[in-house]
Formats: structure tokens, sequence, C-alpha cells
């Protein structure tokens, strides 16, 4: 058994459950970093990918990715220690503090200490939406990709449009794009190929 990867998982996905203050979209910058920067298990395409066809399952976003890494990692038992490593500290944490937080949650100090962080957790979401926009200029141009941003804008935060429906129409158009391209690709060639066994058998 592979016990240093093992740890390796265990340390990432406990690092995301403690540190991943407010829960939801709060803890995937510290994903990334975790699978992309210091493991590099995987490039920013590919966590893109990865957060994109998480987002169209249901449950919390956090132990999905956790589930999914320690997958990728170390099969079906690396997302199990995976899941129970992000999701341990925290039930710990909060078995412990119940009380404790019940009696301080009208206090100044713990409401001080909430707003200070979030502004943290704004900055790393905008630093990793920046980053994600880089990556799709990259591969589908800029125009195309502020495009595709505007529709993704207008059809979540005007429309009001579950994120699921949104992403599973975006792949489809993906899936479909491909196919036709390489379809295209495919008879263009062809048809180049005969025009050419024509010219040399005359």
């Amino acid at each position: 058994m592979d016990f240093q990867g093992y740890m390796a998982i265990s340390g990432a996905m406990a690092r995301t459950g403690i540190f991943g203050y407010g829960g939801g979209p709060s803890v995937i910058p510290l994903f990334r970093h975790e699978a992309v920067v210091r493991y590099q298990w995987m490039t920013d395409q590919e966590f893109a990918e990865l957060l994109a066809f998480a987002n169209a399952l249901p449950g919390p976003i956090a132990t999905k990715l956790a589930a999914q890494l320690g997958y990728q990692q170390k099969g079906a038992m690396g997302a199990v220690v995976a899941v129970i490593a992000h999701i341990f500290p925290t039930s710990v944490a909060i078995v412990a503090l119940l009380g404790v937080l019940y009696t301080m949650k009208e206090s100044v100090i713990v409401a001080g200490m909430i707003a200070a962080v979030r502004p943290v957790i704004a900055v790393l979401l905008g630093i990793t939406a920046y980053e994600f926009c880089v990556k799709t200029w990259g591969g589908m141009g800029k125009v195309l990709g502020v495009v595709f941003g505007v529709v993704a804008f207008l059809l979540l935060g005007v429309l009001d449009i579950h994120p699921a429906f949104v992403i599973m129409a975006f792949l489809a158009y993906g899936t479909i794009h491909i196919k036709l391209y390489s379809w295209t690709k495919r008879k263009l060639s062809g048809g180049s190929g005969k025009h050419h066994d024509k010219g040399v058998s005359s």
C-alpha cells in the first residue's frame, strides 16, 4: 500500500476542510492550490473540467471535489480517504465547539472576525475566476470566451437557471462542436486525398 500517497491525499483534503471557511465556493481555491500548485496532480484546465462536472452533480461541491481527486489518485479507496479527511476535522470541531458558538454568536468580536475573513475569500475567488478566464481565452479565444461568459451570466444571474442545467448545456455544446469539427476535418482531408489520387492516376 502506498502510504505516502494516501498521506498526501489526507493532508491535502484535511487542509481544504480546516481552512475552507464559509464552505461552498470559498473552498474551490484551496482545492485548486492543493491539486494544481502543491502536488501537481492535474493542470488548471483539468481542474476546471473537474469543477464543471462536480457542479453538474447534486450535493456539496467540496465533498464531490474531494471524492473525485481521491479517486483519480488512488481509486475507490482514495475517494473514501479523501472525503473522510476533508470532513473529519470540521466535524470534530463542530461537535466540540457547538456550545461555545451558540453562546458567542451575538458577540461583536465574532462578528468582526467573520467580516474580516470575507474579503480574503472574495479575493481568492476573484483570482481563481481570473485564472479560469485566462485559460478559457487561450483555448477558445477572447471573443468567444467573452460571449460565453456573458451568456453564462445571463442564464445564471438574470434568468436564475440552475447551474447544473447551464453546465450540461455548455458541455453538450462543446461535445457537438468537437464532433462537428472532427467530422469536417475528416471530410476535408478525405476529399483532398481523393483529388490528389485522381491527379496522379491521370
